[in-house]
């Protein structure tokens, strides 16, 4: 690919141009190289796609579910057999590093295993003689169409919290990912066109805000699935439900962690690293607030300086790296005026990410880990999500004020524990008001088979991402309640 090609869509089974009249360069944040062009495509297309997966959908709820996740174990040899080059897809358009994509792409295929499960996840139950001779059952069936619409920082891991649950549920789907990183999901689209899938059942259309609102207002879209900021997040869900659509929607984070006097502070260290400053700080379950007791404040505030001075950054592809870059100039611009806000509320920039030279790549979007020390707890940049390599350093007294102020926080994403007292651990878990929890754990990223949880202002809706929460959130219930004459006395 270069920067003559155009990306196409995907529908009804068929790769076709788009009538977009506005197309967006896709940067690689690391050289700055054009790597492709996406069309913003138009209203009218995403009717052509919504129609097409309502017609697929008539004969695809009605093959059984054995032989729909037939598709899905093709996909996951698929997925398999190409991962080395789609994580080299993801580095390229995202900037992480060439492990952490992989990692992503195992979460993916993680989702495709579990989903593959829907011949028992799916099923409902019954009681027999809920009165004399009547007999009730409770079945789940598919919604119809639905859209997942993608973020860009994990462009092959977040369309499958949702997407594989979707069409082994009997639905169709219509996928658009984030114009900033649609490479990733052009490819796995080809991969399940090499499944045999039914023309109709996935669908891919590019573009940007006015697809987004076409999807949120399309009569024929059942149901939405979303990933972004908190601020779109309560956009797409407010205009998702004033059009009669079910929405789960995971909004923004500021993920806290507690560090207790008995902590192991080596393992900390290289775990709240990896956390904070892993794919450039850009993840819902990065680690932005290090709130030490007691202690521990000297030994990890040392500790974790001399890992952020260290780290090494440069190009993802390159075996050596550590971090990469951010995603666009925007956000590097962005990240740098925050850690100047928190300097401007009194903190102290322990280590200073901003304006580095990398080497070779002095045109990449790059920050490098940065630390802000004596963190101002009732500041904006205590509240303000960064989603760039900067964590934030507080200090309190007692344990109970850490959970104190996890509590009073805007989000409820992640917080997490290091400690070795089993006690503690269990009175944070209790107490502390997150979807996500970790102990000991820096990124406490559920598996395929649990629910991605949020709460308060970092996830709208009832149902979740992933596992049994995914199944129900695809599936309408349906009761049925029968008496049958009793036939056998004719005879």
């Amino acid at each position: 690919m270069g920067a003559s090609t155009v990306l196409k869509n995907y529908i009804n089974g068929a790769w076709c141009s788009s009538s977009a009249t506005t197309h967006l360069d896709i940067i690689n944040p690391a050289t700055t190289d054009v790597l492709a062009t996406v069309p913003l495509s138009s209203a009218s297309e995403v009717d052509q796609a919504a129609q097409a997966a309502q017609a697929a959908f008539v004969s695809w709820r009605r093959t059984p579910a054995t032989d729909r996740i037939q598709y899905l174990f093709k996909l996951k040899t698929l997925l398999e057999e190409q991962l080395e080059a789609l994580a080299q897809t993801i580095t390229q358009e995202c900037g992480k590093t060439l492990a952490e994509s992989k990692g992503e792409l195992r979460r993916a295929i993680e989702n495709v295993e579990v989903a593959c499960g829907i011949p028992i996840l799916m099923q409902g139950y019954n009681s027999e003689d809920i009165a004399k001779g009547i007999d009730e059952s409770m079945i789940r069936q598919p919604l119809g169409v639905t859209a997942v619409i993608a973020p860009f920082n994990f462009p092959g891991m977040i369309p499958f919290w949702f997407m594989p649950y979707a069409i082994a549920c009997g639905n169709t789907v219509i996928l658009k990912p984030s114009e900033r990183v649609p490479l990733t999901m052009q490819a796995i689209v080809q991969l399940l066109e090499q499944t045999g899938l039914p023309k109709g059942v996935v669908n891919l259309v590019n573009g940007d805000k006015t697809v987004v609102d076409a999807i949120l207002d399309h009569p024929l879209i059942r149901a939405i699935s979303f990933v972004g900021s908190t601020p779109v997040a309560k956009y797409v869900y407010s205009r998702a439900a004033a059009n009669g659509k079910r929405a789960q929607c995971q909004g923004g984070a500021k993920n806290p962690v507690i560090i207790l006097p008995d902590a192991d502070i080596d393992m900390t260290t290289r775990i709240m690293a990896d956390s904070a400053f892993g794919c450039a700080g850009q993840r819902c379950l990065a680690a932005s607030i290090a709130v030490t007791i007691g202690g521990a404040r000297q030994p990890f505030t040392e500790a974790i300086a001399d890992v952020a001075q260290s780290r090494i950054v440069g190009y993802g592809l390159n075996d050596d790296v550590q971090m990469g870059p951010v995603i666009s100039a925007q956000s590097q611009t962005r990240i740098e005026g925050l850690i100047q806000k928190g300097a401007d509320e009194g903190a102290t920039v322990l280590v200073d990410g901003r304006q580095p030279r990398v080497s070779r790549y002095e045109k990449g979007y790059f920050v490098r880990p940065t630390i802000l020390q004596n963190v101002d707890p009732t500041g904006d940049i205590a509240r303000i999500e960064i989603f760039g390599p900067v964590l934030s350093l507080m200090h309190l007294e007692t344990f109970e004020d850490a959970i104190a102020l996890i509590n009073s926080g805007q989000y409820g994403n992640m917080a997490c524990l290091f400690t070795s007292s089993g006690a503690a651990a269990r009175k944070f878990r209790y107490e502390a008001e997150v979807g996500n929890i970790g102990i000991n754990i820096g990124v406490a990223a559920p598996m395929a088979f649990f629910p991605f949880s949020g709460w308060k202002d970092s996830f709208f809706g009832d149902l979740h991402g992933q596992g049994h929460q995914a199944v129900e959130f695809f599936t309408q219930t349906k009761v049925v309640v029968e008496r049958w004459k009793d036939w056998t006395r004719q005879f």
